[in-house]
């Protein structure tokens, strides 16, 4: 499955026509439960390394995709379920959703991102609280916490993704891509440095066709036509 996922998401990376990804779960009130216990219990602790580490390669690419990408969580997302979903751009849940990082009372920690990235979405001293005691949360409140954009109703989170989708891609493609890359890399340095790389994607989008059908919309008042160019 994880091959299946890492393949699928290098498709998406190489295909110049896609704009958004949502990352969605075809089982009812399972988005990802995580590892398969049973099957971990007969690993050797190389081959639960190995393990590990691809999934954290693979919960790397899935951020660094050059299009947004939205975690639509229906039910549990659990372990390296959630790891996946905090890999993604934004996460829509629905209010019966369940989320946590129970890895301590396995007597691991999360080791595909989870350590790492929550702390970034919600500070470091609620994620060391939620990753110290493993407890699992509720849609509503992962809204407050910052660990979702938005709550809603239970089986709704698929239309919300989908409005969300179709907003940004009403956007100017290259513009997207931009924004994801200075946000991404910026938070990642000092502010000097962050302001000096907004300043080089701010470049890139400088000479596009996009840039200029903006501005021709809006003095035309008519909806612009972005092709990515």
């Amino acid at each position: 499955m994880l091959r299946g996922l890492r393949n699928a998401f290098e498709t998406i990376e190489s295909d110049e026509s896609a704009q958004v990804v949502l990352i969605c779960s075809s089982v009812p009130k399972v988005f990802c439960a995580g590892a398969d216990l049973k099957e971990r219990k007969t690993m050797t602790p190389s081959e639960v390394q190995n393990f590990v580490n691809s999934l954290r390669s693979t919960f790397s690419f899935i951020e660094a995709l050059h299009v947004p990408t939205i975690a639509v969580i229906e039910g549990v997302a659990l372990g390296g379920g959630l790891e996946m979903a905090l890999s993604c751009d934004l996460r829509i849940c629905g209010e019966d959703a369940v989320l946590g990082l129970p890895e301590t009372g396995l007597a691991i920690i999360p080791g595909a991102g989870g350590t790492q990235r929550l702390p970034r979405l919600v500070g470091k001293s609620l994620a060391k609280e939620l990753i110290f005691t493993g407890r699992k949360i509720g849609g509503r409140e992962a809204m407050p916490m910052g660990l979702a954009n938005y709550s809603v109703p239970a089986g709704e989170a698929h239309s919300k993704a989908l409005e969300i989708a179709r907003e940004i891609i009403q956007k100017g493609p290259v513009a997207i891509r931009m924004a994801k890359k200075a946000i991404n890399e910026g938070l990642e340095i000092d502010l000097p440095s962050a302001l000096e790389l907004e300043e080089e994607c701010y470049e890139q989008i400088l000479n596009t066709k996009d840039r200029l059908e903006g501005l021709a919309a809006f003095a035309e008042k008519r909806k612009p036509r972005y092709r990515g160019e």
